[in-house]
């Protein structure tokens, strides 16, 4: 492809193409988002790319964006699609004079790109460990071996507390769940072998919940695919554990519990439309 080192840069982040793979380098300025500044860079292997698009941007702008092949990245595996565009990883914004440039770059991606669909182990490295950060209810630790929550007594449920601090060998873990804290109730979840999960999340020892300025993207997420890719790594894939229906009276208390919220203020119309919609959807 292109000579090795050379740099494509953009708005909040640098490529720079080599032989095998694209290092993306993020811009630690205050404009850039703080996901992209915790990321820090990212290597992508060629393998783990299934494709490449350049499109117009908003004012004035193009967007090269590296498409990846499904679970090749633990980061966006825990995602699981609700990443804002703008905390996108892998879109690189260009002043619209470079679209020509930037076209000649996307064409030489293309060249070089092979398998496209699923990939069979993460290609991308995930955030490394130690990592922690503060929910609502509790904090959170990882030391690549152990996943540890310590309950807040001014935010856990009286459930949590009478459980107690809990610890979670990655042994014992299937995979993670996150909902973006950006969400009406925004949580982590960890998935244990064998054990099927509470419905209420704030009743569940294995999870932790967001709230406003608890949990933030850029803390909670790079640690929940450090996580997974800490459960991938240690035996092979294990099925996905399915949630369990909930009952419909606790959903009944719940769509009355957020109709309460919205009737005062605290929810708005389309927060209070997509989470009943998400509620029903569980009976």
């Amino acid at each position: 492809m292109s000579r090795m080192g050379d740099v494509l840069a953009g708005f909040h982040a640098a490529w720079e193409f080599e032989s095998d793979s694209v290092l993306i380098r993020y811009e630690r300025g205050m404009r850039t988002p703080k996901l992209l500044q915790a990321l820090g860079e990212r290597r992508v292997p060629l393998s783990a790319i299934s494709g490449v698009t350049l499109s117009p941007g908003k004012r004035g702008t193009v967007v090269l964006r590296a498409e990846l092949r499904p679970g090749a990245d633990p980061l966006l595996e825990a995602a699981d699609g609700q990443l804002k565009e703008g905390c996108d990883p892998y879109r690189l914004v260009l002043p619209a004079d470079r679209e020509t440039l930037a076209e000649y770059y996307a064409d030489e991606l293309k060249g070089q790109l092979g398998e496209s669909g699923p990939a069979d182990r993460f290609l991308v490295a995930a955030p490394e460990p130690p990592r922690s950060f503060k929910a609502y209810d509790g904090k959170a630790s990882f030391d690549g071996r152990t996943v540890s929550f310590r309950w807040f007594w001014t935010g856990a449920s009286s459930a949590k507390w009478k459980a107690g601090d809990q610890s979670f060998a990655i042994s014992d873990l299937t995979g993670v769940e996150w909902r973006s804290p950006e969400v009406f109730e925004g949580y982590l979840r960890l998935l244990r072998r064998g054990v099927d999960s509470p419905a209420q999340v704030d009743h569940d020892p294995a999870a932790v919940v967001f709230g406003l300025g608890y949990g933030p993207v850029h803390e909670s997420l790079p640690f929940a695919a450090s996580v997974l890719a800490a459960v991938r790594s240690a035996g092979p894939a294990v099925p996905a554990v399915v949630a369990p229906r909930r009952d419909p009276a606790d959903i009944a208390e719940r769509i009355r519990h957020l109709g309460e919220l919205h009737q005062a203020g605290l929810v708005t119309d389309e927060e209070f439309s997509v989470k009943k919609a998400q509620l029903l959807a569980e009976l």
